[in-house]
């Protein structure tokens, strides 16, 4: 049903992700730390997404971008120059993104889900986001799967924040939206574990194909 997180998905979420950080919390302390020496602090980036259209939470990332205290929205071609190099070979495979497994336990966000969006972006965009905000957002979904390389080469050729807004705005947080509401109506745990397991392979299953 939608507006609420099943047992069994939040069961599913609590396993993947315990198991996940007992895996892998060794690179995550390597990456930490190659952070530190090569790049200083902070080691992590915390920025506020939404959960409910009324309810914001800290989103935790590896950072991948110098500091910049007037720093807002989305990044686009006018934020290149700031990443770092470890941060873009961070971004190139996801692994920025690991801390989000600290989301996860919290009960912030699920593996699957809308990607949280940023506060001003809601507000913005109240009416369309109430809708999408009715699932929990997650790491990864149809929309990540099927839409992030397209969205990285519309904001990566925009070359001032005002231009990276209004492309945002009106090419990607439309089309981004109708992917979430199509997938979250016809969601089960099933297609949930497929697009985890597409997330890791960067593959999306066959049964969307047709529709990318």
């Amino acid at each position: 049903m939608r507006g609420k997180t099943t047992l069994g998905r939040r069961l599913m979420d609590l396993f993947w992700a315990v198991l996940i950080l007992t895996l892998l919390w060794p690179v995550m302390a390597g990456i930490a730390l190659v952070i530190l020496i090569r790049d200083g602090r902070p080691v992590f980036f915390l920025s506020e997404r939404m959960q409910t259209p009324s309810h914001g939470f800290q989103l935790w990332k590896f950072r991948t971008m110098s500091n910049v205290a007037t720093d807002s929205g989305v990044s686009g071609g006018d934020k290149a120059h700031r990443i770092t190099k470890t941060g873009a070979k961070l971004r190139r495979y996801r692994l920025d993104e690991l801390p989000q497994l600290i989301n996860i336990l919290k009960g912030d966000i699920g593996f699957v889900g809308p990607r949280p969006p940023l506060r001003r972006y809601v507000e913005r965009f109240p009416n369309l986001y109430a809708e999408v905000l009715k699932d929990r957002p997650g790491v990864t979904g149809l929309a990540t799967l099927v839409y992030h390389h397209t969205e990285e080469q519309i904001l990566k050729s925009c070359a001032t924040p005002k231009d990276t807004e209004a492309a945002y705005e009106r090419r990607c947080v439309p089309r981004k939206a109708r992917l979430d509401l199509m997938y979250a109506a016809r969601r089960t745990l099933c297609s949930d574990f497929w697009l985890s397991v597409a997330t890791v392979f960067r593959r999306l299953p066959p049964v969307y194909r047709k529709g990318k």
